[in-house]
Parts: C-alpha cells; sequence; structure tokens
C-alpha cells in the first residue's frame, strides 16, 4: 500500500494519557475524528498503539470519565486524616474533591453531556464512572456500623445507589450553574448530602427492610 509524506514521518509513542489528551483536544477544537485511523495519522501515531490501550473511541470515552473519578480519589487520598473521617465528611470531599476536577475539564463535559445534541441522554458513556464510583461510595460505609447482619448487607447498595442519584442531580445543576467559581454547586453539594448519609440510620433501614421482607412474602405465597 502507498505511504503518504505523512504517513511517512516518524511516528511518535503514546500512553493511554497522552491518547486521551489528544483525544479531548480534538472535541475541543471542533475537530471530532472520523475515525482511529484518521485520529492516528493526524497526530503521527500508530494505529496499533492506540488499540493497545482502547478497542474504539466509545471505550475511549469511557476511560475519560474513569480517569476524572480516579484523580479525585487519589486528590483525596492525599489526605492522611481522610480515613478518620466522618461518612458524611467522606462524602463531602468525594463530591467537592469531583467537581474540582469537573471544572478542570468543564468544557469537554458540557459537550460530552450538553451540547453534543445528546445531552444528558449520553449516559451510556459514564457507565463505567457509575459503577466505579459505586464501589468507592460503598466502601464509604463503616464496617463497625451496629447492625443486624441483614440490614448490613442492605447497607451499601442503598447508600450507593442513593449516592449516585444525587450525583446526577448535583452534576445536571453544575452544568447549568453560571455562579461565580459555582459557589451554587458548593452551597447544592452541602444542603443535599446530609439527605444521602440519611439513608445510613438504622431505623429507616430496618423499616425498608420489613416492608421488603413483606413484599417477598405477598407476592410468593
Amino acid at each position: 500500500m502507498a505511504v503518504t509524506k505523512k504517513n511517512a514521518a516518524k511516528k511518535q509513542q503514546v500512553d493511554e494519557n497522552q491518547i486521551i489528551t489528544l483525544y479531548m483536544n480534538d472535541i475541543l477544537r471542533n475537530e471530532e475524528p472520523k475515525n482511529i485511523y484518521m485520529f492516528c495519522l493526524n497526530h503521527q501515531i500508530e494505529e496499533s498503539d492506540f488499540y493497545t490501550f482502547y478497542g474504539s473511541f466509545e471505550a475511549l470515552r469511557k476511560q475519560i470519565w474513569s480517569k476524572f473519578l480516579q484523580n479525585a480519589i487519589a486528590t483525596i487520598n492525599k489526605d492522611k486524616a481522610y480515613g478518620s473521617y466522618a461518612d458524611k465528611d467522606k462524602l463531602l470531599a468525594l463530591y467537592f474533591t469531583i467537581f474540582e476536577v469537573f471544572t478542570l475539564n468543564r468544557s469537554y463535559i458540557l459537550y460530552a453531556l450538553k451540547e453534543n445534541k445528546e445531552g444528558l441522554k449520553n449516559l451510556l458513556e459514564i457507565s463505567l464512572f457509575r459503577k466505579e464510583f459505586k464501589e468507592f461510595v460503598a466502601d464509604i460505609i463503616k464496617t463497625d456500623t451496629p447492625t443486624s447482619e441483614k440490614i448490613a448487607r442492605l447497607t451499601k447498595p442503598v447508600f450507593s445507589e442513593g449516592a449516585w442519584i444525587q450525583f446526577l442531580f448535583i452534576l445536571k445543576f453544575w452544568l447549568e450553574d453560571q455562579s461565580k467559581g459555582f459557589e451554587k454547586t458548593d452551597i447544592l453539594i452541602e444542603k443535599s448530602v446530609n439527605t444521602v448519609v440519611g439513608l445510613l440510620s438504622t431505623k429507616q433501614l430496618e423499616d425498608l427492610f420489613d416492608l421488603g421482607k413483606f413484599i417477598w412474602k405477598e407476592r410468593h405465597q
């Protein structure tokens, strides 16, 4: 196959983070690549190097969101006092840090979730982020919480799902927030965290568990 002069140029070695940066820059310059071949050609990288890290643009876009969360978690873990925080403060730290990372990448996020004609319908793109977010939030719950074994098993999925729903609500608000330094989003985070942390109330969980047992028995008698 003939090789163009552009192809003949020496191709650079790249890692997954460089590929992410190149892709995000293309998007923000309104130069969304038509396919992986053209993307690699334009950036003088081997197509095989792209596939070493990502099987498709879809997989790449999902990984971008995962990187946002990984960066936030890495920042949180640098705080030696984090492990001693109360559940509420751990959740606050997570939300505030995630939205700090989001602010650094706001232009890309606005395009991905608002300006690409799909809006929040394009939530498939954050499916990996959702999975890792819920796993991290579930780990926030203290293992020594004085609840019964059955209630303890119920706590993590209820808490993590509640946190995810709350997170989506905050994300939608942040996308529309035009306040200086997104201070209104910060206020929303502080005011709303108590709602999700309230799910850890033993009494609420016991009532929910009893209701679940009743419904199960009624449907299977």
